[in-house]
Order: C-alpha cells, then structure tokens, then sequence
C-alpha cells in the first residue's frame, strides 16, 4: 500500500498528471487478466479479445 501512496506522491509532487489515466487503465486490465484467469467469468472475458 505505501509503494501506491509513493506513486501519487510523485505524480502529485512532479506534475505528471498525464500519467493518471494509463495507470487506471493498466489496473484495469490486471484486473481483467486475475478475473479472466479463474472462475466463472472466464468465457466472457476471453470473448472480448
């Protein structure tokens, strides 16, 4: 939890807001690939790529 508080730290303290938007979206598709990896919802997920 402390490594996400650093990166905000940074991206508060250097400016770099830009960056906000392609870290959500690298969180996302980590969670797509831990949901798509097991579970139900496997199927689904995979018919999207």
């Amino acid at each position: 939890m402390e490594s996400i508080i650093d990166l905000f730290r940074f991206l508060q303290a250097r400016k770099k807001y830009w960056l906000i938007p392609i870290i959500v979206l690298l969180l996302l598709l980590g969670l797509f690939i831990v949901i798509g990896g097991s579970g139900p919802l496997a199927p689904f997920i995979y018919s999207i790529f």
